[in-house]
């Protein structure tokens, strides 16, 4: 199931992209001002293009100080220039307000999505089972027969625990209502490719092919079920064909497999005999609400005190000019300096640690080190002054 860590990281990465943008939201603010003087080729007057050029440069130190500072930019002699930073300075707030909507939105969009990749997989073995009639249904209209004898898949077509998925009422509700069947060209070419070269040629598929099902009907449904497991197992979450498939349509696939891994395989188990098909289907998370809160609250509170803990890292950055912090690290640091302050009920250990995994993963080698450092003395620091409180289960006030 879906766990925080895999939400902390989806925050991490929409704040990401929420910077990278409000970097472009300055550029096209920057265009604004030199639109408003660029010479107009149409005029039948004379203009003063030096004139211009220094009302454009004027404009730009201002709107660049108001952008450095916050403070508001004080008025100027030259009404033209006064008008065109108002401008570049309401555009800017604009756009980045958007875009912070915007990435909060693609944030829960995107944990979201990793529900539908799970059941999206399993409609995976019935599309199998499609792909094995379109190949008889080729032999059968050869005029030349194979050498070969064709596989014999009796036993794969009758499985009962697959004939028991594809049955799930919810499993079909849920696949019609967000459209998750198997049917994309590409992703039906990289299955049949898959079981042309590895699911149809692996030797424990083809040792499951040749023996006679159980005539013991629980031994032979648990046969059934394990088969599908090891369908899964081997050539959907390993293997090399449906894994790149997977990776080329999801960006963020090698991140979200292990929970989605861990939503089928879960589902899997509990597909065992006794089953009907009302069984429920696995839930993102145990409590899918309260961690989007968690992960929408991070993300805004991040956002909204981002000057006061970039103050907090650059005092705490010994001879080292903040703005040459990483800018994944400085998000890192941000994200757990909200949560500590933000969520007293999680301990500042494990805020910590949680952080300090995840810039093993998304940043620079030395990261871990950095980050840990930095961590661990502004929250001694904010402890000691009553900034941080912790309160809850197990938990005492400034501990």
């Amino acid at each position: 199931m879906l766990n925080r860590r895999t939400l902390r990281i989806k925050v991490m990465q929409s704040l990401y992209a929420y910077h990278q943008a409000v970097g472009s939201d300055f550029s096209l603010a920057n265009d604004r001002i030199a639109d408003a003087f660029a010479p107009d080729l149409n005029s039948p007057e004379p203009q003063d293009r030096k004139l211009l050029q220094g009302q454009r440069k004027m404009a730009e130190v201002v709107f660049k100080e108001w952008h450095k500072t916050g403070e508001e930019p004080e008025k100027l002699d030259d009404t033209d220039v006064n008008d065109a930073v108002a401008d570049a300075i309401k555009y800017y707030q604009k756009q980045v307000a958007k875009d912070a909507t915007f990435f909060g939105g693609q944030m829960v969009t995107a944990a979201e999505s990793i529900h539908n990749q799970y059941i999206h997989l399993l409609n995976l073995p019935e599309a199998l089972l499609q792909v094995i009639e379109e190949e008889k249904n080729r032999e059968s209209r050869r005029f030349t027969p194979s050498k070969e004898a064709p596989l014999d898949t009796t036993r794969f077509e009758e499985n009962l625990a697959l004939q028991k998925l594809i049955a799930n009422k919810q499993l079909q509700d849920l696949t019609i209502r967000r459209s998750l069947r198997w049917h994309g060209e590409e992703e039906m070419d990289a299955l049949r490719k898959a079981w042309r070269t590895e699911i149809k040629l692996d030797a424990e598929f083809q040792s499951y092919l040749a023996t006679p099902p159980s005539s013991d009907e629980a031994a032979r449904y648990a046969e059934d079920q394990e088969l599908l497991k090891n369908l899964y197992k081997n050539f959907i979450f390993k293997g090399e064909i449906l894994p790149a498939q997977l990776e080329n349509d999801d960006l963020n696939w090698e991140e979200n497999r292990p929970v989605v891994k861990n939503l089928v395989i879960k589902t899997l188990k509990m597909l065992d005999q006794a089953a009907d098909e009302n069984m429920e289907l696995m839930s993102l998370s145990a409590n899918w609400q309260e961690d989007k809160e968690f992960a929408e609250a991070l993300y805004k509170q991040t956002l909204a005190d981002d000057a006061k803990y970039e103050k907090l890292i650059a005092e705490s950055v010994q001879n080292w000019d903040v703005e040459r912090v990483a800018l994944i690290d400085k998000i890192i640091l941000k994200m757990a300096l909200c949560e500590m302050h933000l969520f007293r009920g999680i301990p500042v250990k494990v805020t910590i640690n949680e952080y300090i995994e995840i810039s093993k993963l998304y940043s620079t080698p030395k990261s871990k080190q950095f980050v840990n450092g930095i961590l661990d003395k502004l929250a001694q620091d904010l402890t000691a002054s009553g900034a941080i409180r912790k309160s809850g289960r197990g938990l005492l006030d400034n501990q």
